[in-house]
């Protein structure tokens, strides 16, 4: 019975695949690939078109493993359909056919092509006729010399199907010498077709005449589902015809592409959906034609029933089923151990249904349901073995105790093929049935209402033809356990403990285990021992601690005592107070400018009454959540709706709820849908207002603008009122821009310094606001008016001048700096150079000048507002530059050694000798 489970038939785990071997490849070696696991191993052979290889007889062929090697491999002697078979002593498989092509490309016909004359404005078409290929090839074509290529449009074509050139209207540009090349897709291998010449007649041009579809898609068109589908159209003509597409009773795929100029519809990963007559239509302006064809869709087969490994008693029946999806749909037939299974005797076979009657040893083996369409073969493999033993117990004698007053049942489960005939018998009676004994169709043994007089031995005898054993089952009746859960129900605080007892009263022969529950799940000591632990305090009595209780230990805690006749099971409750959870869902009923009505449900208060409930806010100008006011306020525990008061009008506001009680407080509901509260005039004026600066005749106004939190709706902007001391009239000017932090008045009549009353005021759709303090602030003092004075400049050194002057008379306009401009005589002032003073200095050292030069200076005065006149210029001369030249002392130094070779070098550079 152990080899049973270990031995087993073939099984494929690699299955030869379609080959396309180059027949010039330098090996000229194919390899059909094939393995199988099975107990024992199998062994292999190989078909080529039904024909058994015989790899003795011929070189040409060795298997390897499972493999198939072919050498010296020819297209004549070795193309065909290949099978793999693999069989053992439990069966035999075939595997998947495979195709094996060789992958070649002959060379074109050596003879030279006609030339092609045509008139300008015809069409024509150039012929390819490839030579012998396999398999695919690809088409182009060469232009006078390689690699000039002909470039496709809506005049020129090359068909893929046919490989001729197609162009529509020949002009003067397309006479020349034309080559078809080819190419291998497999090998990659081109070839070129020898010249065709193209000439134009001379006898005229050919006029404009109506389309004629020269190359089109076959009326029937059959493709793989889930491959890129083709449709070539193209239609010679003058004018040049248009291509258009359309699908019959239906529209063209959306994934569907043109290609070519349109003479292409291309359609990828083809549907079943995407089946239909298809129609091409060239037209120009002197007519049109048509053509139409079926594309179809095919599928290769796949399964969506399959049949299973399947172990039997002998003269059972067997009903096996298999089935598979395809287009067209598929056919079945039966394989078993690779031989074909037909209707005959106890065979059936309808389609993919299999059933066998009254199964025997002789039917064991491997089988196999095939289903193939047209376009495909596919394989489900599965094996039938036949059990045949004398019955076994496993288990002998086995020993039962059951509990007094209470059913019990004693097994008997042989094994044995076929099913055995069993009796029951205690000593040398056999057993029969009565009320409280009864025989069970699984041939089980109940006693009903167990007693002590039940105690003894029941032997269960198991029978087949095959041989017969016997069971021994020793029965023992013992007293009812009793389980103590206490306390039954207990109520505690969130982060107290408790402690459940547990103790159980059982026959003390009886060892008893003991198991804990939380809501129906044992409970993981090792996970849970932060709260949980299992205390051990006598042999028949166990406790559980519940430490730092959370709310969600809130429920049912079990014990359950179990011994080898009885398991007894005890609840109790454990309530757990906290503080409530979070209420339900919030809704905002009504929204005003400053109120929103909002309602919830109530949530749970974990046996502690919710006492008050807190109704929090969060806008885009708040940090987090806010706590607002409420009427009424409280909100006590018993209400479910309140009003928010007290929020800013315009602004978006979330609303949540948390509820508290005597334990504490909750976690927060859910927020609420956002909402924006209504449009009001606002109520904030700006704050910080003043001003100053400017330039002469400005008043200019600042403050800090109105954040948009208090805004209170759209076209919020700002007042500006204004007048002088004194005066009573107030001018308003309107500053549109919320963002606004300034705004100037100039008036020419106003002197500097003049002082001014300002307030400042808010206003939006709804209506004007509030007015800011008035507060005092002065017109500019301006840019400096007079220009300094006494201004002179003396040269100090070859490359410096210093310049001194006195400020202009005190007043408004005073300079907080000078700038001195410079410049050389003989140079325009806007080509010199300006500097300025760091403060209100009133001395200056220009430096970098040039020596021995006149240069002519001015200075004005500047202040934040801008510059003041400058001065009439002043001129100052720098010093000379020191000449070269050696006087009586260098001489003496030089001729004492003193000098440095460095001055020596400059000496004799300057033509200085001494």
């Amino acid at each position: 019975i152990f080899q049973l489970f270990i031995l087993f038939g073939p099984v494929f785990i690699h299955e030869p695949d379609d080959v396309i071997s180059p027949l010039d490849s330098d090996e000229k070696k194919v390899v059909m690939h094939c393995e199988a696991h099975g107990n024992p191993p199998p062994t292999y052979s190989w078909y080529i078109n039904g024909s058994e290889v015989d790899a003795e007889a011929d070189y040409r062929y060795s298997l390897i493993d499972g493999n198939l090697i072919i050498t010296n491999a020819s297209e004549i002697t070795d193309y065909g359909k290949y099978q793999c078979k693999a069989e053992n002593s439990f069966g035999t498989v075939l595997g998947r056919e495979a195709l094996l092509q060789f992958a070649y490309l002959g060379a074109f016909s050596g003879k030279t092509r006609g030339g092609v004359s045509v008139r300008e404005g015809q069409g024509v078409v150039l012929m390819c006729s490839p030579p012998p290929h396999s398999p695919e090839i690809i088409y182009s074509w060469v232009f006078n010399e390689f690699p000039s290529f002909v470039a496709e449009d809506s005049r020129r074509f090359i068909s893929q199907d046919t490989g001729n050139l197609y162009i529509s209207k020949v002009q003067p540009s397309d006479v020349g010498s034309y080559i078809c090349l080819v190419k291998n897709t497999v090998t990659n291998a081109r070839v070129l077709s020898p010249p065709t010449p193209l000439t134009l007649k001379t006898d005229g041009v050919m006029g404009e005449y109506e389309p004629k579809i020269e190359v089109h898609f076959p009326t029937s068109v059959l493709a793989s589902k889930g491959v890129t589908v083709r449709l070539e159209c193209f239609a010679l003509g003058n004018p040049v015809p248009t291509i258009t597409w359309r699908k019959i009773n239906g529209n063209i795929p959306k994934k569907a592409r043109l290609r070519k100029s349109q003479a292409v519809l291309e359609i990828p990963n083809i549907q079943l959906e995407d089946s239909g007559i298809y129609e091409c239509k060239a037209e120009n302006p002197r007519g049109g034609t048509a053509f139409k064809g079926h594309l179809q869709v095919y599928t290769l087969p796949q399964w969506v029933r399959m049949i299973n490994d399947t172990q039997m008693d002998s003269g059972e029946k067997l009903q096996w089923e298999c089935k598979a999806m395809g287009r067209p749909r598929p056919t079945y037939h039966w394989l078993r151990n690779g031989l074909p299974l037909t209707s005959q005797g106890r065979v059936e076979i309808v389609n993919g249904e299999l059933t066998i009657h009254k199964v025997q040893q002789t039917d064991s083996g491997m089988y196999q349901c095939v289903a193939g369409n047209k376009y495909g073969t596919i394989y489900n493999n599965a094996e039938l073995k036949i059990l045949a033993s004398a019955p076994v117990f496993v288990h002998n004698p086995i020993r039962v105790i059951a509990t007094l007053g209470k059913d019990v049942s004693l097994e008997c489960k042989p094994r044995a093929s076929p099913k055995p005939r069993v009796t029951w018998k205690s000593g040398d009676r056999r057993i029969q049935q009565s009320r409280r004994i009864m025989l069970l169709r699984n041939n089980t043994l109940r006693i009903v209402n167990s007693s002590r007089a039940d105690e003894g031995s029941y032997v269960c005898r198991a029978e087949n033809q095959l041989g017969s054993a016997e069971m021994t089952a020793i029965l023992w009746v013992k007293e009812a356990m009793r389980v103590e859960l206490s306390p039954s129900r207990v109520e505690v605080t969130v982060g107290e403990s408790v402690v459940l007892s547990c103790k159980a009263t059982h026959d003390t022969s009886l060892d008893v285990a003991f198991q804990w529950f939380f809501n129906q799940k044992p409970i993981n000591f090792q996970q849970d021992g932060g709260h949980f632990e299992y205390i051990q305090t006598q042999s028949s009595t166990v406790d559980l601690m519940i430490r730092s209780i959370l709310l969600k230990h809130a429920g049912k805690y079990g014990c359950r005592a179990q011994t080898s006749a009885d398991t007894v099971f005890a609840e109790a409750e454990l309530l757990v107070r906290g503080p409530p959870g979070p209420p339900g869902v919030v809704i905002v009923e009504e929204i005003t400018d400053t109120t929103a009505t909002l309602s919830w449900t109530r949530g749970l208060d974990n046996h502690s009454p919710i006492s008050t409930y807190n109704l929090q806010a969060r806008s885009p100008f708040s940090l987090g959540w806010q706590t607002v006011k409420t009427d009424p306020d409280p909100v006590t525990g018993d209400m479910e709706s309140a009003i928010a008061v007290e929020l800013n009008p315009w602004v978006e506001y979330e609303f949540r709820v948390v509820a508290s009680n005597a334990i504490g407080t909750g976690d927060p509901s859910a927020p609420s849908r956002g909402v924006r509260t209504k449009e009001a005039v606002p109520a904030v004026a700006p704050a910080n207002v003043s001003g100053g600066n400017g330039r002469r005749h400005e008043l200019v106004i600042s403050w800090e603008p109105v954040s948009e939190e208090f805004q209170n709706g759209e076209g919020f902007g700002y007042i500006v009122a204004f007048r002088a001391n004194g005066t009573r009239g107030w001018k308003e000017k309107m500053v549109t821009s919320a963002d606004s932090t300034t705004y100037k008045y100039r008036d020419e009549t106003f002197p500097p310094l003049t002082p001014f009353e300002v307030k400042v005021g808010v206003y939006n759709n709804k209506g004007d606001g509030p007015f800011s303090k008035v507060v005092i602030i002065h017109s500019a003092e301006g840019e400096p008016r007079d220009a300094p004075s006494d201004v002179k400049a003396y040269g100090i050194s070859s490359s410096e001048i210093r310049v001194t002057w006195k400020p202009p008379n005190p007043g408004p306009g005073r300079p907080r700096g000078y700038e001195v401009s410079y410049w050389k005589d003989m140079e325009q002032e806007e080509s010199g150079k300006k500097q300025r003073t760091v403060k209100n200095e009133t001395s200056m050292v220009l430096t970098g000048l040039e020596g021995n030069s006149l240069y002519l200076i001015s200075v004005k005065g500047f202040n934040s507002i801008g510059q003041g006149p400058a001065t009439a210029a002043v001129t100052a001369n720098t010093r000379k530059s020191p000449s070269l030249h050696v006087t009586l002392v260098n001489i003496i130094h030089l001729a004492a050694g003193n000098v440095s070779l460095p001055l020596a070098s400059s000496w004799t550079k300057h033509g200085l000798k001494c």
